[in-house]
């Protein structure tokens, strides 16, 4: 691996050079916004720096597909920084000439056949090397999905049918729901790793129906856990861990999204409680739901954004349609209707209006020490959200991969598998190496955070800003090699393609989350 490494330090001097200029240019991030397409460049550069550096430990297994990611990235890192080069005042970025040649020669087409040769080889089966715990958890959700999930996933889809109970109830059975909620709350607390592995196992059978069924009861988990109360936690936890409770989460609205500060939807004080009015917007399993972990403004004045908004957990009756409508005693009512999507069916995501729908006093997450609190809880919430999306996105590239490895093996064209000829294994290699270095970054991330889940926060971050990219990049190649039928709904790769349009949109719209998460990360303190 003397090579990689050779090839990863080149690249992360490409990359610090060109994040000290930019720290420099935006006064310590303090004019990101002056700069955005320079510090986008600069943050996406930044990461696949990254991306390679993890990729240098990659599994001996995994070598080749390694070898040919890193490559891979390290051109492309150097091609990114260029067109932004004389903004931040570096000059010619170029590499020197031992670091070129190794690039090429791991960028031969030699060398990136004989990666996709095998991948077909495999019918597509890239498994990341794990120790006997994880590989048993990998295993297990592998067996779980490919017998509960996966027979039903065309037909979800198709029919834009909402998540069977029965999903439900076998993950809750098999802990899903508790893995990063500690023992003492009726958690497993086997870390964010076989968190991840179970999300992506789950994701390879269907992003909708059960790749996303674990990210909402963890984003409200982490809020707690890092301010809730210990009446909360004890409340909470195990109901979230057991699968009693489902819950969704209600950030966005309608005129509002990556601006999570302009938040309107209020919450006023009234006797017993907290009054709930407003509109939210992209409430992903709302009507299913049991409880929304909800962000309200609770102090009117705007000028104070973030420091004004407060976490709610809102009940509310379960409803199993794509509209609904519910009342109390005391005249409260909140309605929902799900907006129409072409991908990501199962799951739902709702348009809702609350007007004055009361929350009991026990139910402010923090109690009233988390007044004003709610946007920093929530973004602890986020980064695991961040993490998980990463782990989703590996899991679909997994899928694509396996669909297209065993079609390009079967399709025959002029007389010949077209998996025999030379370009369709390249493609199939180069889909295998971006799958092997999205798992590399996520999969480090997952580690960091159960290291420091704030320090690692932009780590995790970074997972899901390249982790998206490659499951769109990887399922749209898959798409391209199938053909016409790659168009056709009865093959499941247009599934996957239009399930992972979604993934660089949630949790972190993708520009925003380089510029104002990534980008601040590196911009603001030393890394």
């Amino acid at each position: 691996m003397a090579d990689l490494r050779a090839i990863s330090d080149a690249a992360r001097n490409l990359a610090d050079r060109a994040i000290d200029a930019a720290r420099k240019l935006t006064q310590g991030g303090e004019t990101i916004d002056d700069h955005q397409v320079v510090v986008e460049r600069v943050a996406y550069a930044a990461t696949e720096a990254r991306v390679i550096a993890d990729l240098v430990e990659a599994p001996p297994e995994l070598a080749a597909a390694a070898r040919v990611a890193t490559a891979e990235l390290a051109a492309a890192l150097r091609h990114r920084l260029e067109p932004v080069a004389p903004a931040l005042g570096l000059g010619e970025l170029r590499y020197d000439e031992t670091t070129r040649a190794a690039i090429a020669e791991q960028l031969a087409p030699e060398a990136v056949e004989a990666v996709g040769e095998a991948a077909i080889a495999s019918a597509g089966r890239l498994a990341w090397p794990l120790d006997e715990i994880l590989s048993e958890v990998r295993a297990n959700v592998r067996a779980f999905a490919e017998r509960e999930v996966l027979p039903h996933a065309e037909r979800i889809h198709h029919k834009d049918e909402l998540v069977p109970e029965r999903f439900i109830e076998e993950m809750a059975k098999a802990g899903y729901f508790g893995l990063s909620i500690p023992e003492k709350y009726g958690g497993h607390e086997l870390g964010n790793l076989a968190m991840i592995l179970t999300t992506e196992e789950l994701s390879r059978a269907s992003l909708a129906a059960a790749g996303s069924l674990i990210t909402r009861p963890e984003i409200l988990a982490k809020a707690l856990l890092a301010g809730g109360t210990e009446d909360q936690k004890q409340t909470w936890l195990p109901r979230l861990a057991s699968g009693e409770i489902m819950a969704a989460i209600s950030v966005t609205e309608p005129n509002v999204g990556s601006d999570v500060a302009s938040v309107s939807c209020r919450a006023e004080r009234t006797q017993g409680g907290w009054e709930i009015t407003g509109a939210k917007a992209w409430c992903t399993f709302a009507g299913r739901a049991d409880v929304i972990a909800l962000l309200a403004r609770t102090d009117a004045d705007l000028a104070k954004g973030s420091r004004g908004l407060t976490l709610f957990i809102v009940d509310k009756p379960r409803f199993l349609g794509h509209d609904f409508e519910a009342s109390q005693p005391g005249g409260g009512t909140l309605s929902g209707k799900a907006d129409r999507t072409p991908g990501y069916r199962g799951m739902h995501s709702f348009t809702l209006a609350f007007d004055r729908w009361l929350v009991p006093d026990a139910q402010l997450v923090g109690g009233e020490a988390g007044i004003g609190r709610g946007f920093a809880l929530q973004m602890a919430g986020f980064a695991a959200g961040r993490l998980q999306t990463g782990g989703r996105a590996c899991g679909v590239t997994q899928a694509a991969l396996e669909q297209t490895a065993r079609y390009v093996g079967e399709r025959k064209q002029f007389g010949r598998a077209i998996g025999d000829y030379g370009l369709t294994r390249y493609h199939l290699g180069r889909m295998a190496a971006r799958l092997t270095a999205a798992r590399a970054i996520t999969y480090a991330a997952a580690r960091g955070m159960d290291g420091d889940e704030r320090q690692a926060a932009p780590l995790a971050a970074m997972a899901k800003l390249f982790s998206c990219d490659v499951a769109v990049e990887v399922t749209q190649l898959g798409q391209m090699l199938h053909g016409g039928w790659g168009y056709a709904e009865e093959y499941p790769i247009s599934r996957y393609v239009a399930d992972a349009q979604v993934l660089p949109i949630f949790e972190g719209v993708k520009p925003i989350l380089a510029l104002k998460v990534v980008g601040r990360a590196l911009l603001g303190r030393s890394v």
